[in-house]
């Protein structure tokens, strides 16, 4: 009993500890700020001290710029020959020749496209995703969005191989040399994850000019980091029984790469291609702002108009692409991951891949029917319908009829929430914030994370985007917490009842292959552009994480340890309060670190209604092609996520150690 007793004190006596060190530096923060008329340096960071970083990575481009034009040149030169082939084949006419002599021609039939839509996923899934892979093409053929959706398809099916055999090389070496992906490439992929988007349109404008190549680039960049993640995980996590099988069959070390450990990869590498697809769709329709075309650009060009009708056709479109993208993607990496039934191999190419041969077929014979039929060269306009007018009605009466309760919600969001929450993180002095954020990187990780904390944290201050900075915190900080708020109870719905289960997943789901455009577009539509969007939209886009997240904790826990509650005389109230919650917390705070990290990338996108943070300042820079501005707010935002996503892993695994 005594020893039970002296060694809950001595666990109580840090937590205590810590407190009373709490309780102190809050005060002093306070301090700070009720004397800032004393300290204003302490407060508001002194114009005169800020470093001029973004002047230096200016002048850092512009010498790139100046003496490094012929690689630029070289590099767009070479990349351009796959790319205007995949464009040409899919959404423009190949014109060989000039003048009079010149010949066009035909880009492949819609008609093909979709009948070899329908057969991919008939050999991926069977007859319904081959019914819903082609049912998307086919709907996107008659809402005539077809040459937009085959521009974006053609960037993709040029990114996403690049971005495959790049991320497979990378992970190679970072699995084979812990040092270097322990100091280069776990640092590159955090940057290269957290950064927003239109900030790598801003360097890839000015080295590569406004043109489909730039936009491929940036997409690489953007969607390779999944593929080196997934191909480390799945080499470590190849049995060493396999291993050390492969060195007693005599294989040399590049033969046990590709023909043993890559093979028994290979389930955890789809899932990476999986996920390179869908951020490859995702950056492929930011990146129309630098010349990329396609549904994006449609989505942009309807935005600026206030469009919405336009807008919700395109981002439909998108939709459409992204969903069968996604399932006909999932459906091979299931395929890989269960292996195949043994096949008899046959001589003919025809007899092995029979829905291939049939698809090559029909795109040809469909392909030359288009010299002769326009009807299969190009969608003809008799067939296609638009419910542009029906969106413009719906919302036109939506506004009529709730026009007050809609403006009423939004004034008193805005007044009681939205306002207050901002004005006190911009009013927080920025020295307390480095300090606040040092000690808890001490507590939870030690002098190496505080250091890292406050360093990221003084960069924000240091290069005079303290202001923006906290004003992307407030807005990014109110959607996370409003989207845990929805998130996590229906998560815990979820992992109570195998109904809500299968109700919840198809709607995250879908939630999740929707690219960020598509969430703005309804949301600007009734409550305009603002804060309150952007707030709305985010919560919408973050959600996801919270609720899958929750669910998976929660069932994740052994059901031993239920029962042994259960006997215990345990009611369910408090088996899941004292058993299954307390287990199931380090997943649902990874969840809630995850839904902060998207929450900050949706701010971002969000510059584009009206928001006042560093998203806009990345905007500006981006329509000014001013480099060094967009650069260094790019990092600032990436900073932000860093600094959350080190804290909440931390405290994670703290969590994951107290329960063992």
């Amino acid at each position: 009993m005594t020893v039970t007793a002296s060694t809950s004190e001595a666990r109580s006596r840090p937590v205590q500890l810590w407190l009373v060190v709490w309780a102190c530096a809050l005060a002093v923060v306070l301090a700070v700020f009720l004397l800032q008329d004393r300290l204003p340096w302490a407060v508001n960071y002194p114009a005169g001290a800020i470093v001029p970083v973004a002047d230096w990575v200016s002048a850092l481009m512009s010498l790139i710029k100046s003496n490094f034009s012929w690689l630029t040149r070289s590099i767009t030169a070479v990349l351009s020959v796959p790319l205007d082939f995949a464009l040409n084949l899919l959404a423009k006419n190949f014109k060989i020749g000039r003048g009079a002599d010149m010949v066009v021609l035909p880009r492949l039939s819609w008609v093909g496209v979709c009948i070899g839509a329908f057969l991919a996923g008939r050999a991926a899934g069977g007859w319904k995703l081959g019914a819903l892979v082609g049912g998307c093409f086919l709907y996107i053929a008659l809402f005539g969005q077809w040459t937009s959706a085959m521009l974006t398809l053609g960037l993709i099916s040029i990114a996403v191989p690049f971005c495959i055999v790049t991320g497979l090389f990378v992970g190679i070496w970072a699995w084979r040399k812990p040092w270097a992906e322990r100091l280069l490439i776990s640092p590159a992929l955090d940057l290269m994850q957290t950064i927003p988007t239109f900030a790598y349109l801003i360097p890839m404008l000015l080295l590569f000019g406004n043109s489909p190549v730039s936009a491929m680039i940036a997409t690489a960049i953007f969607a390779t980091p999944p593929m080196v993640r997934a191909t480390m995980l799945g080499l470590s996590r190849v049995p060493s029984e396999i291993d050390d099988f492969s060195e007693m069959a005599g294989c040399t070390a590049r033969q046990k790469l590709w023909r043993v450990l890559l093979p028994s990869a290979r389930p955890t590498l789809m899932v990476g291609v999986n996920q390179v697809i869908m951020l490859a769709l995702n950056m492929v329709i930011i990146a129309s702002m630098i010349g990329a075309g396609g549904l994006g650009y449609d989505v942009l060009l309807a935005l600026r108009a206030l469009k919405v009708g336009e807008a919700m056709e395109a981002g439909l479109a998108i939709v459409a692409l992204a969903i069968a993208l996604d399932r006909l993607s999932q459906a091979i990496a299931r395929n890989h991951a269960q292996g195949h039934v043994y096949q008899e191999v046959s001589p003919s190419f025809w007899r092995r891949y029979p829905n291939l041969t049939l698809a090559i077929a029909i795109l040809a014979a469909t392909t030359l029917l288009g010299l002769f039929v326009p009807a299969f060269a190009a969608v003809p306009k008799a067939i296609t319908f638009t419910t542009a007018p029906l969106w413009k009605t719906a919302v036109s009466w939506i506004t009529i009829n709730f026009f007050d309760t809609i403006e009423a919600f939004r004034v008193a969001l805005i007044l009681n929430v939205l306002n207050p929450v901002r004005a006190f993180c911009e009013g927080f002095p920025w020295l307390g914030a480095v300090f606040l954020l040092g000690l808890a990187g001490y507590q939870l990780g030690g002098l190496r994370l505080a250091a890292l904390v406050a360093a990221l944290t003084v960069f924000c201050a240091v290069t005079g985007l303290w202001e923006k900075t906290m004003a992307t915190v407030y807005l990014c900080g109110i959607s996370a917490f409003i989207a845990c708020l929805i998130g996590i109870p229906i998560g815990l719905m979820a992992s109570r009842s195998d109904r809500v289960e299968k109700i919840v997943t198809p709607v995250i789901d879908t939630l999740q292959v929707l690219p960020s455009f598509c969430f703005i577009i309804p949301v600007v539509m009734l409550f305009r552009v603002g804060d309150v969007t952007a707030m709305i939209a985010t919560v919408a886009f973050a959600v996801v994480p919270a609720i899958r997240y929750t669910n998976h904790g929660l069932r994740q826990v052994p059901p031993a340890l239920i029962e042994a509650a259960k006997v215990s005389g345990c009611t369910k109230r408090q088996t899941f309060l004292r058993v299954q919650l307390p287990l199931a917390l380090p997943e649902i705070m990874l969840g809630v670190n995850q839904t902060i990290l998207m929450a900050l990338a949706m701010i971002i996108i969000c510059a584009m209604v009206g928001t006042r943070d560093l998203g806009q300042e990345v905007f500006i820079a981006l329509s000014k092609a001013d480099s060094g501005r967009g650069i260094v707010a790019g990092l600032a935002i990436a900073f932000i996520g860093i600094v959350a996503d080190r804290l909440f892993n931390a405290w994670t695994a703290k969590a994951r150690a107290r329960l063992g």
